[in-house]
């Protein structure tokens, strides 16, 4: 008797044992005679040039590259003519567990994102998570989002968890899973005996990692909440783990807390901020944090606007999506795009944003935000293979005669452009599709998930 689709769809979300994620073929490449943005400082774009990798990793990128030369054999050659070729971008928040709640956040006070996914988180099992968060990604994926930070705080319990990081390794993106507590509240404490363990477990260049997703007691005099906030805090930084903070709603007394109670470090990863005062982001930048701007949802949710001029002492940062479900898609080119029109909207001054800046913020800037520079966020010899190549033969794409491409990306490309997307050296989209994936199982499956999550929601309310 034939597997039912959507059955099959879960299981290939949950089947994946943790840290053993059965990767797909990884033969040496040559992506050829492409426009190659390396987004490498000093480098620059090669109008006409080939990337050479081999072992997940560029070995080489120039013209009419032999890959003999380079001790290299058989090789996949991939056509890279009439193509822009560029890092991944890299997605600096998410929360890829909401992914299965588009739709359900319609404006209304009966329908604002917080109570609706706080409800409907409650009820979602460990198979949903991992349907949403696989759905989530490979959406991510299919943009040429190659790596993303993910903000899991709806770990229910520790199959949920598991399910979230079982789905991101079959995915075939480059993730770091932020392990929180059951709610967005901070009545409840985070299981860090098991981060701890799934932490200690991982090798430590794993294409997915782990963090932790903190979260601020909103009473500054709740001592217990605190103290309870503080064992988990120090645990992250004994375990070497990256933590991510929002600030956001009331940023002011949430970021005074942060420096007041000394916070603040390499691999702490803030938020938002939308509103965030020159004195507290100085005091971030100072301290080696970094910061996650996501646009698209700060103005969703009617946080306000995020001036990206406003941030520009800050070393590190990137753009988050923040939520396929919240940001509406898993759309990197909209949320430069937005972040630009704030920008010259607020300067009332057409020349106050440049295209390359956006671009480098969702490539270069976001991979060290999250301390990945050395792998990834650029293209360049020693570095991970994770690049994406985009068609320009759309219509929306037509007319272009020459300049700098980043303007074209920025104001006109759309993720449906985006052809080819390489991670760790392995092919996964080619020719405008994600290769090995069950499109159509996988929606059938979400869809089926979305409706038990509100059918279960609507009960217990």
């Amino acid at each position: 008797m034939p597997i039912p689709r959507l059955l099959l769809a879960m299981c290939l979300v949950l089947s994946a044992p943790l840290g053993h994620a059965v990767e797909a073929s990884r033969p040496a490449l040559l992506v050829e005679s492409g426009y190659v943005m390396t987004m490498a400082p000093g480098v620059g774009d090669l109008a006409r040039a080939d990337v050479l990798v081999r072992d997940g990793r560029i070995v080489a990128i120039g013209p009419d590259l032999d890959p003999a030369a380079h001790g290299i054999g058989a090789v996949e050659r991939i056509d890279a003519r009439g193509h822009l070729v560029l890092p991944g971008f890299v997605d600096t928040h998410s929360h890829l567990w909401t992914t299965t709640m588009r739709g359900r956040f319609g404006g209304t006070d009966a329908t604002q994102y917080f109570p609706v996914s706080t409800a409907l988180g409650a009820a979602a099992t460990a198979a949903d998570t991992g349907i949403a968060m696989r759905l989530g990604a490979l959406e991510l994926l299919d943009g040429g989002i190659t790596t993303t930070a993910d903000f899991f705080e709806n770990v229910l319990t520790p199959a949920h968890a598991e399910a979230g990081l079982a789905a991101l390794e079959t995915s075939g993106i480059r993730a770091r899973m932020y392990y929180g507590g059951r709610d967005r509240t901070t009545r409840n404490p985070i299981n860090i005996a098991h981060l701890e363990r799934l932490a200690t477990a991982r090798p430590a260049d794993a294409r997915v990692g782990l963090g932790l997703a903190w979260r601020l007691p909103r009473d500054r005099d709740d001592d217990a909440n605190w103290a309870m906030r503080q064992r988990e805090y120090d645990m992250a930084r004994r375990a070497g783990l990256p933590v991510q903070v929002h600030v956001s709603g009331e940023p002011g007394p949430m970021f005074d807390a942060l420096i007041d109670r000394g916070y603040l470090a390499p691999g702490v990863e803030v938020v938002h901020a939308t509103d965030a005062t020159p004195a507290q982001l100085a005091a971030l930048d100072a301290a080696g944090a970094s910061l996650s701007l996501t646009p698209v949802s700060e103005q969703r949710v009617g946080y306000g606007l995020t001036r990206l001029a406003a941030f520009a002492g800050v070393d590190r940062q990137g753009l988050g999506i923040d939520g396929n479900a919240l940001a509406g898609s898993a759309d990197m080119f909209a949320t430069m795009r937005l972040a630009a029109l704030t920008w010259t909207g607020d300067a009332r001054d057409e020349t106050a944003v440049q295209p390359r800046r956006l671009l480098e913020l969702a490539t270069l800037g976001g991979a060290r935000a999250l301390r990945l520079e050395n792998d990834v966020g650029s293209l360049a010899p020693g570095k991970r293979a994770d690049l994406q190549l985009l068609r320009l033969d759309a219509p929306h794409l037509a007319g272009f005669a020459g300049g700098d491409p980043a303007a074209l990306l920025v104001w006109s490309a759309r993720p449906s452009d985006v052809a080819t997307v390489i991670v760790d050296g392995i092919v996964r989209k080619r020719d405008g599709a994600l290769v090995g994936v069950d499109m159509p199982a996988l929606v059938e499956a979400a869809n089926a998930s979305a409706a038990g999550l509100l059918e279960r929601a609507q009960a217990a309310d």
